[in-house]
């Protein structure tokens, strides 16, 4: 093999081993949260970096299942959750 194509290899290794440690090593925080609007209850997890990002997550996430429309989402993600819980 070259020495360009030794290089092009490790070159490639170092990019795959950031992306995998990025991605596996950025959630720290989990939250489940549970919300309810009009009616209807979404419960959602979430992962993320810390436990505000992940609170933050897990309600946008469940507000997109139970609302229709920018009005919708931002009403019910003003809303108090009926639970949540982080680990």
């Amino acid at each position: 093999m070259s020495r360009a194509g030794i290089a092009s290899l490790l070159l490639f290794l170092a990019i795959a081993a950031f992306l995998a440690y990025q991605t596996l090593g950025i959630a720290s925080a989990t939250c489940e949260v549970c919300m309810a609007y009009r009616g209807q209850q979404q419960c959602r997890t979430v992962s993320a970096a810390n436990e505000e990002e992940a609170l933050q997550g897990a309600v946008v996430n469940a507000c997109a299942f139970i609302s229709s429309g920018v009005t919708d989402s931002m009403a019910c993600q003003r809303g108090e959750p009926v639970s949540k819980k982080c680990w």
